[in-house]
């Protein structure tokens, strides 16, 4: 049988959570085998910024920090399980890709 490999990624780990645990329910429903969902290393993306606008006075420094959240699920690629997978409504922080392997 294949599989489906899905790969969520997601500035917000909240609703990447609420993903994949609808994903694990779909697929206990189902009766198909999951694996994960496996977290990826955290991509964190800084930026240091000078505090100053005009760059006179003391060199104070804001540092902000985007983090990238990554979660990967290997599924049965069974017709019905997805089929209700993609139905799933899907927040708009959360980028979802499927692939079969």
């Amino acid at each position: 049988m294949r599989k489906a490999r899905i790969r969520l990624t997601s500035t917000d780990y909240k609703k990447l959570e609420e993903v994949c645990a609808e994903l694990k329910s779909i697929a206990e429903k189902t009766g198909v085998k999951i694996v994960g969902p496996v977290p990826l290393p955290t991509k964190r993306l800084r930026v240091p910024v000078l505090k100053s606008p005009c760059g006179e006075g003391t060199s104070t420094w804001d540092k902000w920090e985007l983090r990238i959240h990554k979660r990967l699920i290997d599924i049965d690629a069974d017709e019905r399980a997805m089929r209700r997978i993609m139905r799933i409504r899907v927040p708009e922080e959360v980028h979802v890709t499927i692939e079969l392997v």
